[in-house]
């Protein structure tokens, strides 16, 4: 086996196949390294004007302080004064808004920011505060929050305007579990007696993602937006949506029976798992992450090689045509090379109409390679032909995630039946020594049909 002609060769094609794996994987690396540079841009963007909102609000606080004793070191009795919040949330809760996005450009780099008018409408019952009517307890300035991820895109709010009051809105949350936002001092007797009915309109701006959490007993929230590209996420889908080319619309809906967000705010001062309440999410995306796509790309290029290698392999097989090692190597060279050139045009013309280059180039080039050494325009012809008959299948691959595994069975199934249709008839013993037809009389090399390399 050692001395056979096949055994060597197959190995030189898979010593190959693993050297090819190096600029393989280098490729890797200059795409994950480009995706970097390209999320510090947003990250820059992102600190220049402000990052993706999260809203959580209208809320009423109220806060009281309660006189405690306590002992010091000395032993002695210490009274203080305790200051506490106390949390209300809406029976009703209507936001509106109309984000318009706007792409920002640093370089050949780009990320959206959005801006616009957001609605609130919400209605809160009388609060019950018999439990702090008690002669230790002082009951504070009961004031309106709405709490953000990040106050620097509050570009301007209205006055809170209600059945019996109107009042401006204040920097800061005044509650120090919530950083950044505003609050709207409201007069506790008027609640005491009527609740709280009233609107005002917060403009936004963000970058990336917009969400709220649905705080009230009963929660919607409707966004309209010029960008076509929307992507879903959070807690909950919008019940009603819609999506074009000029841009979005959507609904969501929601209530305490569904998201049980009531239940985080059962304990004075303290909101449980801030962080993790649901919210009605939309994130504003780029419709194609072509260094997603190119990875996924990437991934392939083995594939590709060993087919573009196999098929090298049995045209010198069927035909008794040499081709070096160093031949082999160069195209695959050129393979490799068609995913540099993806990710650099992609970059700037977008991923499809640099796939279409790099396999137009990159195929030219092989054919114009192959046409001298397969010794044949229409050898070299035919092998680009196939190459890109195989980007085809490689680009429905990358654009259906759903059928990807389907088109790739399906094009491995094709291959290995071509494989087989065309050897169904090779004697494999006498590809492997060419020198023994019958196991007795040796051959002259020159006058086998199966030449191999020497």
């Amino acid at each position: 086996m050692m001395k056979s002609v096949l055994f060597w060769k197959i190995t030189t094609l898979l010593g190959l196949m693993i050297l090819m794996i190096i600029p393989v994987t280098q490729l890797m690396n200059v795409i994950e390294e480009r995706s970097g540079y390209r999320q510090s841009v947003v990250g820059q963007v992102s600190e220049s004007t402000s990052r993706a909102q999260r809203i959580l609000g209208p809320l009423i606080v109220i806060p009281y302080s309660e006189r405690e004793e306590k002992t010091d070191d000395k032993g002695q009795k210490v009274v203080q004064m305790v200051r506490h919040h106390r949390y209300l949330l809406p029976e009703t809760l209507q936001v509106s808004g109309k984000p318009n996005v706007d792409v920002r450009k640093l370089g050949i780099y780009q990320t959206q920011v959005y801006q616009g008018p957001l609605n609130f409408k919400v209605k809160f019952g009388q609060p019950d505060l018999a439990d702090l009517q008690r002669s230790n307890v002082i009951l504070g300035q009961p004031f309106l929050l709405v709490s953000l991820s990040d106050s620097r895109g509050i570009k301007s709010i209205s006055p809170l305007i209600g059945a019996q009051t109107q009042t401006t809105f204040e920097p800061g949350t005044q509650v120090s579990v919530l950083h950044q936002g505003v609050h709207a001092p409201l007069t506790l007797s008027e609640l005491q007696k009527t609740g709280l009915d009233a609107e005002f309109t917060l403009t936004l701006a963000g970058t990336s993602s917009l969400s709220l959490v649905p705080l009230g007993r009963s929660s919607e929230l409707t966004l309209q937006s010029n960008w076509p590209h929307p992507n879903f996420l959070g807690n909950f889908l919008p019940d009603e949506r819609k999506v074009t080319e000029k841009g979005f619309s959507a609904r969501w809906r929601s209530t305490w029976f569904a998201n049980n967000i009531n239940s985080a705010f059962h304990y004075d001062d303290e909101i449980l798992g801030e962080e993790k309440l649901p919210t009605f999410s939309t994130s504003l995306i780029e419709p194609v992450d072509h260094y997603q796509l190119t990875e996924r790309a990437v991934k392939y290029a083995v594939l590709f090689i060993g087919l573009t290698f196999m098929a090298f392999f049995l045209f010198e097989t069927l035909t008794g045509l040499r081709v070096h090692p160093i031949q082999y190597l160069l195209v695959g060279a050129a393979l490799v090379l068609f995913y540099l050139i993806l990710l650099a045009f992609s970059e700037h013309f977008g991923f499809g109409k640099a796939y279409l280059l790099a396999s137009i180039a990159c195929s030219g080039l092989i054919a114009f390679y192959l046409s001298a050494v397969l010794r044949g325009r229409l050898r070299g012809g035919l092998f680009a032909v196939s190459l890109l008959m195989l980007y085809g299948v490689l680009y429905l691959l990358l654009q259906s995630e759903d059928n990807a595994l389907v088109l790739g069975a399906g094009l491995l199934f094709a291959i290995l039946a071509g494989i087989m249709l065309l050897t169904r008839k090779l004697d494999w013993y006498q590809v492997a020594d060419p020198a023994r037809l019958s196991g007795e009389t040796p051959v002259d090399e020159g006058e086998s049909r199966f030449r191999l390399w020497k």
